[in-house]
């Protein structure tokens, strides 16, 4: 069978760290849950207010807060973000919600090891506002995709996808709030797919293999 599995060799359940600067959404999904063979060990932000912080110490999860202002450089970020995920026995890393890139520093110790929720059809609406975009553009589809995180903006192997459809009388934040349903149910689910070892990459492709 061809592919590499990204989770081989590494000891279960998976310790998952988890990046957050906003509300935490997705990582209340996450943590509801219960994703078998999965243990949220870290919740890391770069925003001391983050509510993702708050929904980990009720959860009972570990939380740490890095200030870009605080280093020299993006490189110099991601190397302390690296260090304090090694310090917490991370072994994958989900971003739910991380308004930041990560550079080469960060994803070359984690390859294939990071994922990410977009609200959007990857390709199409990289980057900010997805939703906002996808109702200028007056598609009649978009949805929400996992994919692994690499160097560009919303480019990595695509994991899974999930349509929705966009009303006629859609806003931004309305069409945002049904999306957001699909990733609540997306990212647990790709998770659960690599902590069962049923994930292959090929380059670019991404196979997800049956139970």
């Amino acid at each position: 069978m061809t592919g590499v599995d990204p989770v081989a060799g590494l000891p279960r359940p998976l310790r998952l760290g988890v990046l957050a600067s906003g509300s935490g959404s997705n990582l209340q999904a996450v943590l509801d849950a219960a994703v078998p063979g999965v243990v949220p060990a870290l919740v890391l932000s770069d925003k001391p207010a983050a509510g993702a912080l708050e929904r980990a110490r009720r959860a009972g999860v570990a939380t740490e807060v890095l200030r870009p202002r605080d280093f020299a450089s993006r490189e110099a970020f991601d190397a302390a973000l690296v260090e304090t995920l090694r310090r917490h026995d991370t072994h994958l890393v989900a971003l739910a919600g991380f308004m930041r890139l990560l550079t080469p520093v960060f994803l070359d110790e984690f390859r294939l090891r990071v994922v990410n929720v977009h609200p959007a059809l990857c390709p199409s609406f990289p980057g900010l506002n997805a939703p906002a975009q996808a109702v200028g553009w007056g598609v009649k589809v978009t949805g929400c995709t996992v994919h692994f995180v690499d160097a560009g903006v919303d480019t990595g192997p695509i994991i899974a996808q999930a349509a929705v459809p966009v009303a006629d009388d859609d806003t931004a934040d309305t069409l945002h709030d049904r999306i957001r349903v699909e990733e609540h149910r997306l990212l647990p689910a790709a998770l659960g797919w690599l902590a069962a070892g049923r994930v292959r990459v090929d380059g670019r492709h991404v196979r997800v293999l049956p139970e």
